[in-house]
Parts: C-alpha cells; structure tokens; sequence
C-alpha cells in the first residue's frame, strides 16, 4: 500500500445529510423521480457504494459511529437521540476522525448540524431544564466539536426542528436569542428561542456557502484540510428555496433534494475551481434512510420511492433504516465509474483514514472501523472487509449482518413501519431471519428453517458486544448507561414470541 508524503496528503470533505433515501439518488435509483445531476455527476466521477450502511437508523447514534469509529450503542446512548440541549455524547478523551487527522497536519472544521451534545452554561448553575428555559446563551459553550479535535466549528446543536435556534461559531452564539419561533405541517419545528441571525430557510444555504470559503481559504493554504460537512436537509422542516419550488415535479421532500443536490454541486465546483478536486476524498452520505416526514404516500403517488427496493425507512432495523447513499470522488485514487458491491459501514471512515495516511490507531480507537481502502482501489478481495456488521433501530433493537444472512433480533421493525413494537408485534417470532440474496425486501422470515445461522450470528453478535469490539485488538470497556437489558439473546431465558424485554 503507497501512503501519501506530507505534501500530497489528500484533502477531505464529508457532506453528511439528514434523512435522504437511497432511492432519491437518480444514481442509485433507475425509476427516481428526482435528477439529481450533481450527485449523478460526482458519483460519474468517482465511486458509488451499493451496500453501504450507517449504524443506525436514526441521526444522533449514527454521528458518533461516523466520528469515533465505534458502533453507538457503545456509548451512553442506547436508544433514540439526542435533543438541542443534551450534554456532550462523546466520551472526553476518544480519538475521532477530526483529532486524529490533526494529529497527521490536517487542519480540521465541522459546519452544520452537530446533533452530538454540547455543554450549555446555566443562568442558575443547575442543569440544563428540559425545555432550555436555565440556558445562558452570553456564556461560552464547552464539551462541544473543538472538544473532538475540530479546530474551527460554526453550526447548530440538534436537528434544525429542535430548539434552541442558534449558531454557535467556536464556542460562542453568534446571536442572542431574540424571539420564539415554531411552525406546523411539513415545515415542522418545535416552539422555540430562535438568534437573531436565523432564519431556517437560510441554514443549509449558510452552511454551505460557509464550506465553499473555507475550501477556497485552506485551498489557498496549501495544507491538508478535513471538513465535515452536516447539512440538516432534507430534514424536517423541509424548507426549499423560492427556486426549488416545485423543481422535482413531486413534493416539497423531493423539491427539497433537488436543494441538496445543489448544494453538493457547489462544493465539487468550490473544490475545481480552487485547484484541489484532484486529490480531495469528497465523500456524500446520509445518517440513516428517509423519514415519513416526506409524505411517502404523496411521492408513491408520483412514482418515487425514498427507500428503493428496501422494506422500511428511518428508524428501522430493515434495510430502508439504515443502508444509505455512499458516494466518493477521489480522482487521484478512485477510478472515475468505479461501483463497489462491498458491504461498508459509516463508522468505517477512521480507519480508513489511518490506511490513507499509515499512521496506526490505538487499541481503544476505532473499535468497529474496517479500512475501505482497498475497495475504493478495486482491488480483488479474497474476504469481505467486513467480518460483519451491526445494525441498530431507534428502540435500541439490534440486527446483526454477515454475508447475506441478516439476523434482527426482533419482532418487527423496532422502528417506526409495521410492525411496529408493542401489540402489533404480538405473536410474531422474536427473531427474524432473511436471506438478502435472494430476499431484498425482508419478507420472508426464515429462522426455524437454519437454527445453525441463527446460532452462528447470535454467538459473533454477543462476542462483539462482551469484547468492546468488532475488529482485531485488545478488548475494550462498553460505555455504561441504561439499556443493555435489550441485549435478552445473551441471557439464559429467551422472550415469548412477540415481546423484546424492553
């Protein structure tokens, strides 16, 4: 493997966008509805993953997966997400991407949509009240991406339908709040202190243009850069500019893609035209699959489907929850064209910078991080690069992926499809097994038929959990926190037929 010298390090920039289905990539989807011309373009220019994954199905958990390289139940955080005024996620000390690509001369920025916790100062020195009410936005803001090895951060707390609505430019709010803002319908955001300088419509635009200069400003540098960039779109509220308007012929979810879109075409001609594509990794994902939010009955009416050929959407443990768009555009290192049928996972990133820059990781860093290098250089594998991978739902179900089998260990979606948790998931069995080569949509629940696989993923699962990781290395502690009863295949008694312990 050739690693790169001090003055050709490859640049990074991650866009990460919120809740956008596989199937609304033009790319990825023959029968979508939305061109997406940029993304089609980068994916033209580079690689598209066909298999790829986040670790979960909803926002917050998958952001620490992508940052740490370590699976997110792992954490605190065994179910659900973060709100706007949840306390710092990830743990002081933990090596992610951003501090460890410092640590290799990288100049590191996030801007956008945190969603990982921050530490807000209290007007009363107690904690944060539920509803932020305490908050002292003249006070600095600690625990937060300058914590996590990010020298320079402009961005939000949570997601942009949760308050407070304020940015925060280095551990300051650049405005203080001056009104209460909310909204309804499919504009959706929670009643909530809102700063002077924003305004929802405005965010993804701001970022964006934000990510432009910042490329132009360490272009011009000359030193190697990494910037995550996590657009809050196509989120709630979906919000598309006056021009995209009734753009994708659909609905404003499908108007509001074409937004994203837009923005993703603006960073790759930022990149050109500051002389840097050629050798910056430009990677476009998403946190996890579509939302309902998006009105899935309006857009099937239209002939589109955010999930594709996969059963379920945001939030679930099938495969519309968490497999997602993966695009790289690497010129200098990836084969413009190039598809790759591996199976990846989100929280593969850390190590696959460590592979890039052929600096090691320590034990107690990446965890459950496979480098996908040798993926994006097509070359022949003998293996898979992963052993396998874990799945998780809102509800803090886990399934567990190894080849084609995927065993979830659950009842129904342990989201938010049918069936959903509780009476609906009455008399159902409590695991499900499907053969994804030859049942894509899930279907078909085969786990009486090979007790053999059922038990083979069972024991790998319960391994990855007891030994604190999935990859190669010394075992390592689990974070503490409520939940691990969920974990009822690794105790001696297992659930009746629809019920999950929980």
């Amino acid at each position: 493997m050739k690693h790169y010298s001090s003055d050709k390090k490859p640049n990074i920039v991650y866009i990460l966008v919120d809740d956008m289905g596989y199937g609304d990539l033009s790319c990825l989807n023959p029968g979508s509805k939305l061109q997406t011309m940029q993304l089609d373009r980068m994916a033209a220019g580079g690689m598209i993953c066909t298999d790829a994954h986040s670790s979960s199905a909803v926002c917050t958990p998958s952001r620490y997966s992508i940052l740490t390289g370590r699976y997110n139940w792992r954490s605190r955080l065994k179910n659900g997400v973060l709100d706007g005024y949840s306390p710092s996620l990830i743990e002081p000390g933990r090596m992610t991407v951003a501090s460890f690509l410092k640590a290799q001369g990288y100049h590191t920025a996030m801007i956008g949509k945190w969603h990982l916790g921050w530490n807000w100062a209290t007007t009363d020195g107690q904690p944060v009240a539920k509803d932020g009410a305490n908050v002292d936005f003249t006070a600095p803001v600690t625990g937060g991406p300058d914590a996590c090895g990010f020298d320079y951060y402009y961005g939000h707390c949570g997601s942009l339908d949760m308050a407070p609505y304020v940015y925060v430019e280095n551990g300051r709010v650049t405005a203080q709040p001056d009104r209460v803002t909310s909204d309804s319908g499919f504009r959706f955001w929670r009643e909530g202190p809102t700063g002077a300088d924003f305004v929802h419509e405005e965010v993804s635009p701001n970022f964006t243009r934000r990510g432009v200069k910042y490329i132009e400003e360490r272009a011009a540098a000359g030193e190697p850069f990494f910037l995550y960039l996590p657009l809050p779109s196509p989120h709630t509220p979906i919000l598309p500019l006056p021009e995209f308007q009734g753009k994708s012929g659909t609905n404003p979810y499908g108007d509001f893609c074409l937004q994203v879109d837009h923005h993703v075409g603006q960073i790759l001609e930022a990149l050109e035209r500051s002389g840097v594509a050629e050798n910056t990794i430009f990677i476009f994902t998403s946190d996890n699959g579509c939302s309902p939010q998006a009105n899935f009955e309006e857009l099937a009416a239209c002939g589109h489907n955010p999930s594709y050929v996969f059963r379920g959407h945001k939030a679930d443990i099938y495969e519309g929850g968490h497999r997602i768009p993966l695009l790289i555009h690497w010129p200098k290192g990836i084969q413009a064209g190039s598809v790759t049928d591996e199976t990846v996972c989100l929280s593969d990133l850390l190590a696959t910078c460590a592979d890039i820059t052929g600096a090691p990781l320590p034990d107690n860093a990446g965890e459950d991080s496979v480098s996908n290098l040798p993926a994006w250089q097509g070359k022949t594998l003998d293996r898979s690069l992963r052993e396998a991978t874990v799945h998780h739902s809102i509800d803090g179900s886990f399934s567990i992926r190894k080849g084609n089998w995927k065993l979830e260990m659950c009842p129904g979606s342990g989201g938010w499809s049918d069936p959903r948790p509780g009476p609906a998931c009455e008399g159902l069995p409590p695991l499900q097994l499907y053969n994804l080569d030859t049942d894509i949509g899930e279907r078909t629940n085969v786990h009486d038929q090979h007790p053999d696989v059922v038990e083979e993923l069972k024991t790998l699962l319960t391994r990855y959990v007891e030994t604190g990781r999935s990859t190669p290395g010394a075992p390592q502690p689990n974070t503490g926190g409520p939940g691990w009863k969920q974990l009822w295949w690794m105790n001696s008694s297992q659930p009746e037929a629809g019920q999950t312990s929980k």
